[in-house]
């Protein structure tokens, strides 16, 4: 269980870590209208699933494309975990828009 649990704490630290690396890389500060790169959003929504424990995050794809549209694929146990995937990804900086296609799906 340890091994598991030290493998999840490297990987979240990882994507933070490219995570801040590409946000602070892709905003132009200086322009009214900043714009994240989609990797850098993509990471963002993975890293806060990941955060929040989500059993499911395997069954969950997160695209974004160069708009801040993010697609939302896979399927989940429940339509609560759906929901909360979806929330999490509408509360992400540089998100204008989720198209959330995960489908309720018992394992």
């Amino acid at each position: 269980m340890k091994p598991k649990f030290g493998t999840m704490c490297v990987l979240v630290g990882s994507l933070l870590t490219i995570t801040a690396v590409a946000y602070a890389d892709d905003v132009d500060q200086h322009h009214p209208m900043t714009f994240i790169k989609d990797s850098a959003i993509t990471s963002l929504i993975k890293t806060k699933l990941a955060a929040e424990h989500l059993s499911t995050l395997k069954n969950i794809k997160v695209d974004t494309d160069d708009k801040g549209v993010v697609w939302l694929s896979g399927y989940a146990p429940s339509q609560m975990l759906v929901d909360k995937s979806e929330s999490i990804a509408r509360n992400t900086d540089g998100v204008r828009a989720v198209k959330n296609n995960i489908v309720v799906k018992m394992d």
